[in-house]
């Protein structure tokens, strides 16, 4: 057994809530793609996606803000809860546990896990495995592997969260870099919803919530007409934001 795991084991139960832990779907945005960060276990293990447990004088969200800094090196991150796992079946594995060492421990009991979205911006993190895994990296939504446990449907549950919740959660503001062109805002949307958007009705929608603050400066660089970059102009994108959203309709 590893010796991270060993004290782990030792000192888990007096520090940890017994029978409830946290589980992170982490999105960001890159190349056209919606991605979510995933940690491969140990030795070739499996992937899952970053989880871990709520201490005895902690909060459900102060649990989740600790693992997605020690995962993405970020502070001040849009999380959201949204929605809890409780199966009974949700975490047997017992391949797994075996391999790990752990059937009669705490550990090996039944779980009922929490589930928390976040939104980053994909530039800033720096992903960063935990002590079970030795791979942290970035996976397009669409395309993720077979996870252990329920973690394929955490993530379904999670990306269809966002989407229901699309118009009231700062998307935009949270998953683009500061600067951005009406193209790349588009795509995001998109992306997300998995489907193609009329461009006019798009860009007229989104100048229409006036939010947006057009720019000198345009993208270079590409094979097409340099588009001008746009920013959102925090002030009155908060005020949208708290006033009930960004009414797209989408």
């Amino acid at each position: 057994m590893d010796k991270d795991l060993k004290i782990f084991l030792a000192k888990g139960d007096k520090e940890f809530l017994p029978h409830i832990s946290i589980d992170c779907v982490i999105f960001g945005f890159h190349e056209r793609q919606l991605k979510v960060l995933l940690l491969k276990w140990k030795e070739g293990g499996s992937w899952c996606i970053p989880g871990g447990f709520v201490k005895h004088q902690e909060s459900l969200d102060a649990s989740a803000i600790r693992t997605l800094k020690e995962r993405t090196g970020l502070n001040n991150i849009y999380l959201k809860q949204f929605y809890s796992f409780g199966e009974p079946k949700r975490d047997n594995s017992k391949a797994l546990l075996r391999r790990l060492g752990v059937n009669g421990s705490w550990l090996a009991k039944r779980f009922i896990t929490v589930g928390y979205y976040a939104l980053v911006d994909y530039s800033r993190v720096s992903p960063k495995p935990d002590w079970l895994t030795d791979i942290c990296e970035w996976h397009d939504v669409h395309k993720i592997p077979k996870l252990i446990y329920d973690h394929n449907v955490i993530v379904k549950k999670a990306l269809e969260t966002l989407q229901l919740s699309l118009n009231d959660v700062p998307v935009g503001h949270k998953l683009l870099p500061s600067k951005f062109t009406m193209p790349e805002l588009q795509d995001l949307y998109e992306t997300i919803l998995d489907r193609k958007l009329d461009r006019r009705n798009f860009q007229k929608k989104m100048l229409s919530f006036g939010v947006l603050e057009r720019l000198e400066e345009r993208r270079t660089g590409g094979a097409h007409k340099s588009p001008f970059l746009y920013r959102f102009d925090r002030k009155k994108y908060d005020s949208a934001m708290k006033g009930g959203g960004l009414k797209f309709g989408v």
